[in-house]
């Protein structure tokens, strides 16, 4: 039985973005890898050096990851002013390296030699500077192709910059035109 009705020539669902089609595929195929070179190492070394190798990484790890998220605390109080900062401290960064000091402790944390080589990278400064470069115009490239509108609009909108950086505080005053009438004033709230 059929309704007469023809089928579309396109279907109507939207394409998936390559991210989602390969990003499980990336991830599976990274937990494989991290597996199998766990074996190789541990058939090399033994099984106690790759449990001491896997128990360190998620040592330095949390110690990364607590350092970072200290100096972002310290940079944001700076920044506010709410506490001095000590002298010879490090002047604030704005978090630049933060972030990816977190994620390279993250990284570290997590058990295989893979992610604990890439974690490892991701704590030297230059490599934080050319990942944060990189990250930041593939950021700006985004946002530029934004349509008005949409939530990456109020995004972009989120990142403009004042040119000296300060908000001033103050209150709205209306000028009421005078034609308008009086208004009766209003009875006192009573309980």
């Amino acid at each position: 039985m059929t309704t007469g009705v023809p089928a579309p020539p396109y279907s109507t669902r939207p394409r998936r973005s390559r991210l989602r089609t390969f990003l499980p595929l990336g991830v599976a195929a990274w937990l494989v890898l991290e597996i199998w070179l766990l074996t190789v190492v541990g058939r090399a070394a033994g099984g106690l050096t790759v449990f001491l190798l896997l128990v360190a990484g998620f040592v330095v790890g949390s110690v990364v990851i607590k350092r970072a998220g200290r100096r972002a605390f310290r940079n944001l109080s700076a920044t506010l002013g709410a506490q001095p900062r000590p002298a010879g401290g490090e002047a604030p960064t704005g978090g630049r390296g933060n972030g990816l000091m977190m994620l390279g402790g993250l990284l570290l944390m997590l058990p295989g030699l893979i992610s604990d080589a890439v974690g490892l990278l991701l704590l030297i400064l230059p490599v934080q500077r050319l990942v944060s470069r990189s990250a930041g115009r593939t950021l700006d490239r985004k946002l530029r192709g934004v349509t008005p509108g949409s939530f990456g609009d109020a995004f972009q909108q989120a990142r403009i910059h004042r040119p000296d950086g300060k908000v001033v505080q103050g209150e709205v005053i209306r000028d009421e035109p005078p034609s308008r009438a009086p208004q009766d004033p209003r009875p006192p709230l009573t309980h």
